[in-house]
């Protein structure tokens, strides 16, 4: 089996995000970027069900512009055995990635796509679902627990109240939750063994993908400062105030 892990290169979750002066968008000059943190659970996952005999090669995919490739040797670090980098300059949105990685699929054809189900920078947790609809795949989101056994993937995913266990044909699409794994360390040995391991570049055109932005940006803000709170004397004043200031009742 064939595992296929898309990881996106982000601002560390560490770092507090600044708005530009002009509105226009985040500042990201000279701030430490990272693997998106649901990507990471994606590889740690696909490795250990190579490390259990289920999977013989994990491929790492990243698209974007070439400061990617350190996204990706992270990956190999952790244990993927090669990567494909989609090199473009391009703002790439959820649709033009998950036409990339259809296109990666239909060319690398994998059993099992495997990735985080959300980017921490736009949160628009889209990607997986639109690559399972243009693959026509069967789709797993907010995998909490994955098992492969008779050619079917037994996925978890927690739900508003509780979990949802779904039985998948493969080839499929798991999106990864928190609560998946814990991803491990990449050790200093591996970190230099993952520099010998093949990273190929495409392009989108060479992949016959337009990935033209079609949505735009109008203006990014950042969030009202919140006020300090207050105490109030009695449950009286309490609803007082919650129907006259903040009108929630």
């Amino acid at each position: 089996m064939k595992i296929l892990v898309p990881v996106k290169r982000v601002m560390d979750y560490n770092v507090k995000a600044r708005v530009k002066s002009d509105g226009s968008e985040i500042d990201l000059a000279n701030v430490k970027m990272s693997m998106n943190p649901f990507d990471e659970i994606a590889v740690e996952e696909a490795v250990r069900l190579k490390e259990a005999g289920v999977a013989k090669e994990v491929v790492a995919v990243s698209c974007g512009a070439a400061a990617c490739q350190e996204t990706l040797r992270t990956a190999m670090a952790i244990g993927a055995d090669r990567a494909i980098l989609v090199e473009s300059d391009a703002e790439l949105q959820p649709l033009a990635v998950a036409k990339l990685l259809k296109a990666l699929a239909d060319k690398e054809a994998p059993q099992l796509i495997v990735l985080g189900k959300q980017a921490i920078d736009d949160d628009s947790n889209q990607t997986g679902q639109m690559l399972a609809a243009l693959l026509g795949w069967p789709q797993a989101t907010f995998a909490s627990k994955v098992v492969i056994a008779d050619g079917k993937a037994i996925v978890t995913r927690e739900i508003d109240g509780g979990l949802e266990t779904l039985a998948l044909g493969l080839p499929a699409v798991i999106t990864t939750d928190l609560r998946l794994n814990e991803p491990r360390y990449a050790t200093l040995p591996n970190i230099m063994k993952a520099k010998k391991k093949p990273l190929d570049t495409l392009t989108p055109a060479a992949l016959g993908v337009d990935v033209q932005p079609r949505l735009t940006t109008l203006k990014v803000a950042e969030p009202p400062k919140r006020g300090a709170g207050i105490k109030v004397a009695d449950v009286a004043q309490l609803v007082e105030k919650l129907k006259n200031e903040a009108k929630v009742i």
